[in-house]
C-alpha cells in the first residue's frame, strides 16, 4: 500500500501496512480493488459471456466501452435529485445499463446481463488482492474494529461470507443496503451510525482517488490509499 499524499487525515506508508493515527477505533475497507479483485478480469468475463451468446468483441474494445459506460452511470447518479441515492433496484438498473452500453447492438444483451449478474455474484468470481489479507490482519492484530463499506450491491453480503479476506470482517456495508453510494456524505454518515463512531475515529482504506480518498476526507475520516 502506497500513498504520497501527506495532507491532514491521510496516512502515508511505504508498503502494505496500516498505521492508524491516534484516536482511530475502526478501519473501514473498500472491497473491489482493495481487498479482492475479479477473476478473470472484468473485460475478459464480459467477452467470455458474450461469446456464449454468439457475440464477439475484443477485450480491449470491451474494456474501453465498459469504462465509458461506468462513467455514464456515475454521471446519472450525480445528476439525480438525491445525488448518489441508491437501492437494490437502482444497482441492478446500473449494471443492466452498463452491459447494454457495452453490447448496445446485440439482441442478446439482456441474456448477457443476466449471466454477468449471476457471475459476479459468485464467490469464485473473486480472489484476494496481493495485499488484502495482510491489511485486514494488521487491523485486527492492532485491536481495531474492522468493516467493509463498498459501492457493491447486495451480492456482496453472500460473497463476504465465502471469499478471504472478507470472511475475517464482521461488519459488511453495501451501498444498496445503506441507501447511498460513495462519494455521498450520507454513505459515510450511515457507516458511522452503524459502527457507533464519529468521523475522526474512522480510517478508510481504499484504492479509488475520488470515491475513497477524496470522499473520505470530505467526510472527515482519515484515509489510506492502496
Amino acid at each position: 500500500m502506497n500513498t504520497v499524499d501527506r495532507t491532514p487525515g491521510t496516512v502515508a506508508t511505504s508498503g502494505p501496512a496500516i498505521a492508524p493515527p491516534p484516536g482511530v477505533r475502526a478501519v473501514v475497507f473498500d472491497v473491489v480493488g482493495t481487498l479482492v479483485e475479479p477473476q478473470p478480469a472484468v473485460a475478459v468475463a464480459y467477452q467470455r459471456t458474450a461469446l456464449r451468446h454468439g457475440v464477439e468483441r475484443g477485450v480491449a474494445e470491451i474494456d474501453g466501452l465498459f469504462r465509458a459506460a461506468w462513467r455514464r452511470q456515475e454521471a446519472i447518479d450525480a445528476a439525480a435529485p438525491r445525488p448518489y441515492a441508491t437501492d437494490r433496484a437502482r444497482e441492478r438498473e446500473r449494471w443492466r445499463g452498463i452491459v447494454h452500453d457495452v453490447f448496445a447492438h446485440a439482441p442478446a444483451a439482456p441474456a448477457i446481463f443476466t449471466d454477468l449478474w449471476e457471475h459476479f455474484g459468485r464467490p469464485d468470481a473473486w480472489r484476494p488482492t496481493r495485499h488484502g489479507q495482510a491489511l485486514v490482519r494488521q487491523a485486527l492484530d492492532a485491536g481495531l474494529a474492522v468493516a467493509l463499506a463498498s459501492n457493491f450491491d447486495e451480492r456482496l453480503l453472500a460473497i463476504a461470507r465465502r471469499v478471504e479476506p472478507l470472511t475475517l470482517v464482521p461488519h459488511v456495508f453495501a451501498s444498496s443496503e445503506l441507501g447511498w453510494r460513495k462519494p455521498a456524505a450520507e454513505f459515510f454518515r450511515a457507516v458511522e451510525r452503524h459502527l457507533g463512531c464519529v468521523p475522526e475515529e474512522l480510517l478508510l482504506v481504499g484504492d479509488d482517488p475520488e470515491l475513497d480518498l477524496a470522499a473520505g476526507r470530505r467526510a472527515g475520516w482519515h484515509v489510506c490509499g492502496v
